[in-house]
């Protein structure tokens, strides 16, 4: 890759390194220039950029980041699109990343342009939590590092996974001394009831025994006989050594202690047994309290199949001090099931408008004309609902049930806009009115597009990040804008001003400062179809 300034005469083709503003507008950094933005940063005086480009052997950032999150994507994983050299890998459900430090640190050896991270080894993961995130170095990589990554992230079993939780069922063993109130052991039912539930198991029964270890094991032999498939048992008194009343009553029930102790506080005075091949827990004290304790790291294991040797057990120490110490994040009131910050993909939701009333089309709707065997409207329902989005919701009006009609089949939300004929401004307002209180982003598609896809809006969903100024992302082809655009959530509410048959134009024009120009590789984003001779030309392409 060639990389420094440039005459701005001489740099169409190449990806600007700085973003430039011109007349109160922006190109943005990593901007492929066009003929175009040449004449304006001319017109503007601008004589000189600083721009990267591609030589024979590079990939650009994108598809490199592409293909090396298509080797690393293991199961319990979706990939995201890829923008500005960046794919991310995010939980498909609840459970464990297991990660091959190995495999992930050779990969990263390889050349400087080709990154990868991810959570810590065995996180808890939450469904849409952003396990891993690949980011090529601006702006491109060698194939030639790109290949040696992918063939060793496919060598021997995935490099990135998310191992699932089972549907665990638990008993719990509480003993009993005159000093334990009654009501600490009715909490702890509770709080372990509530921890079992948030790695996808049951608490199926509790028993409750004097403290010593032939109460213990008849307790455990009882609690056997549910055939539960984790034995969990609270002392009334912390476990002190293996001869202690808690690991007797386990062997003498016929289990086997297999190890006391854990490099993890809290949580040190824990124990793990084993009794007819079901996993025997003698909880730390610290188990009776909801707040985060080495107990919490053992049970995401063990509810996601992940073996747990004593080797495993003593390899916890290295971040395993919880404890509530100024150096710490978060106070443990605040954390969760994971000792990290919880980094979830965002929350995008999308809206069809299909309430106009086809003026242009004549006498006809154009959204239930077909195309390629689908109504219009279907061709952009299906689009939506294919794309990364939490939800699709239809603007209809002019000719609402026949619209709801053809979409009958289809998981989506329908709200009638009953001032249609007022114009499009009306369908945004209806759409930004039902925005869904838990999305990040509205991702606004037109019902006459049919050529848009699902790839479109993923890109667009890849490069939303507020953060780094990318709130409204409208797609582009050859330096034009096109459609659909995703706005940031407190953009929508300006949507409700907008008046007349206009779109959000201006409010584009109001925010350059925010928006995210996406390019697309084809010029579906700028086609609509809303005359008789467009309908025509795109029944004359499918034939």
């Amino acid at each position: 890759m060639k990389f420094g300034p440039c005459p701005a005469s001489d740099a169409a083709g190449a990806y600007l390194a700085h973003s430039v503003k011109i007349n109160g507008s922006f190109l943005k950094k990593g901007r492929l220039l066009t003929p175009g933005d040449i004449s304006r940063l001319i017109d503007a005086g601008i004589n000189s950029v600083t721009v990267a480009r591609l030589e024979a052997g590079d990939l650009h950032e994108d598809e490199a980041a592409s293909r090396l999150s298509k080797a690393l994507l293991g199961p319990g994983l979706k990939e995201s699109a890829a923008f500005t050299g960046r794919a991310n890998l995010i939980a498909a459900g609840p459970g464990v990343l297991v990660v091959d430090k190995s495999k992930i640190d050779r990969i990263n050896q390889i050349h400087e342009s080709v990154t990868v991270a991810t959570l810590p080894e065995y996180a808890a993961v939450e469904s849409r939590q952003m396990a891993a995130t690949i980011k090529i170095i601006p702006f491109a990589a060698p194939e030639s590092a790109v290949l040696k990554a992918e063939a060793l992230a496919l060598k021997d079993g995935p490099a990135i996974q998310v191992a699932p939780y089972a549907a665990k069922r638990a008993v719990l063993i509480q003993s009993t001394l005159e000093t334990i109130k009654s009501s600490v052991l009715d909490k702890t039912v509770d709080i372990t009831a509530n921890r079992l539930k948030a790695v996808g198991g049951k608490l199926i029964g509790e028993i409750r025994c004097r403290h010593d270890a032939e109460a213990i094991a008849s307790a455990i032999k009882e609690a056997a006989k549910g055939s539960p498939d984790i034995f969990l048992i609270a002392g009334a008194s912390a476990i002190c050594d293996r001869a202690d009343a808690l690991p007797r009553g386990i062997e003498d029930a016929g289990g086997q202690v297999l190890h006391f102790g854990m490099p993890v506080d809290p949580g040190n005075l824990i124990l793990f047994g084993t009794l007819t091949g079901k996993p025997v827990i003698g909880l730390p004290g610290c188990a009776r309290s909801p707040k985060l304790n080495g107990f919490d790291w053992a049970l995401q294991r063990i509810a996601a199949n992940i073996p747990l040797t004593p080797s495993d057990v003593q390899g916890m120490g290295v971040g395993g001090l919880l404890a509530e110490i100024g150096a710490r994040p978060l106070p443990r009131e605040e954390a969760t099931r994971d000792r990290t910050q919880v980094q979830k993909a965002s929350k995008v939701a999308a809206v069809v408008l299909a309430a106009g009333q086809s003026r242009r089309m004549g006498a006809e709707n154009k959204l239930l004309e077909v195309v390629n065997g689908k109504a219009m409207v279907v061709h952009a329902v299906e689009t939506a609902l294919a794309a990364d989005t939490t939800s699709v919701t239809v603007v209809v009006g002019h000719q609402a049930e026949q619209v709801k009609k053809a979409l009958a089949n289809f998981n989506v939300s329908f709200v009638l806009n009953p001032n249609y004929d007022a114009g499009l401004s009306t369908s945004l307002k209806t759409a930004a009115d039902v925005m869904p209180e838990e999305a990040d982003a509205l991702i606004v598609l037109l019902g006459d597009m049919p050529q848009v896809t699902a790839r479109h809006v993923d890109r667009l969903i890849a490069a939303f990040n507020p953060l780094e100024g990318r709130a409204i992302c409208v797609p582009t082809h050859e330096g034009k804008r096109g459609n659909p655009v995703l706005w940031a959530r407190h953009f929508v509410k300006e949507m409700s001003d907008l008046r007349g048959d206009v779109g959000a134009k201006h409010l584009i024009g109001m925010n350059e400062d925010s928006v995210a120009e996406v390019e697309m590789s084809d010029p579906a984003i700028l086609r609509d179809i809303d005359t008789p001779e467009a309908l025509a030309a795109i029944r004359a392409e499918s034939n």
